[in-house]
């Protein structure tokens, strides 16, 4: 579980309701059902009507990599890397194929079986390098789904509190209704700003901090399957993996490091 998206949409909701109560607020005056329906459902049809079903049959899953699913560590594929390079040093590159299997990423496995099956150094840049291609512009499809509904829900917000605007100034006669139906009427607002900066546009941004840290691993396979598959001496490639990294996330005693296997193991 991802502590931080977990822990930082509680912490904004909750900062909201307390200050709001602190200012001498009713925690009830904050809840509106007809409110949150135009806000909710509004947002949920425009963006229907925005994409199609395949995409929005990924939302699921991407929901699961915002808020449970965490990026492998640069380095364990850099430790891998440097393993192979060991292997194809010692035994040869045929020797990799005993290996492959022993791997869940489809992209790790299909690189390498690349280098065993011989093709030529280009051409396994070139089907690599559209494989990353194409996965980023997913990643970015799928972002995009949240960052749409991030600036559909203020709209739905505003169109909310017009109506209730519009069912104020049909009851003018009734001059003791006014402060709570105008009340009420500005909920829609606060639900339709609230849910874009709060989830929907939070979302969107930790969906592409994903994608980077997954196109950084697997800009490193690329580079390490192809020094591999040039027979580099497996120390010099991990060194020389280690320099797409932040010089304070190079080695796994580093302070970054050591935090984020922290973060890890709370999760």
């Amino acid at each position: 579980m991802d502590v931080t998206t977990i822990g930082g949409l509680v912490l904004g909701l909750l900062s909201l309701f307390v200050a709001f109560v602190m200012e001498g607020g009713s925690p009830l005056a904050l809840f509106g059902l007809s409110a949150g329906l135009i806000v909710l459902g509004g947002t949920i049809g425009a963006v229907m009507v925005s994409f199609g079903t395949r995409q929005l049959k990924s939302i699921p899953a991407l929901l699961k990599v915002a808020f449970v699913n965490k990026p492998e560590d640069p380095l364990d594929v850099i430790e891998q890397l440097v393993g192979l390079a060991t292997i194809a040093r010692r035994e040869g590159i045929l020797a990799l194929e005993d290996k492959v299997e022993s791997y869940s990423d489809e992209f790790f496995k299909n690189g390498v079986r690349l280098v065993v099956d011989g093709v030529d150094p280009e051409l396994v840049r070139d089907i690599l390098e559209n494989e990353l291609s194409a996965l980023e512009a997913r990643h970015e499809s799928g972002a995009a789904i949240f960052e749409t509904a991030g600036g559909y829900a203020p709209t739905m917000g505003i169109i909310g509190t017009v109506m209730g605007l519009i069912h104020v100034l049909s009851n003018l006669s009734n001059v003791n209704k006014l402060g709570p139906l105008i009340a009420t009427a500005f909920i829609a607002t606060l639900y339709g700003v609230g849910s874009a900066n709060l989830f929907w546009l939070p979302i969107a941004t930790k969906l592409r901090t994903r994608s980077k840290e997954e196109m950084l691993s697997r800009e490193l396979v690329l580079e390490g399957i192809l020094s591999i598959q040039a027979g580099e001496n497996p120390t010099i490639l991990g060194q020389k993996l280690r320099v797409f990294l932040a010089p304070g996330r190079r080695t796994k005693d580093s302070p970054a490091s050591i935090e984020e296997g922290r973060t890890a193991v709370d999760a």
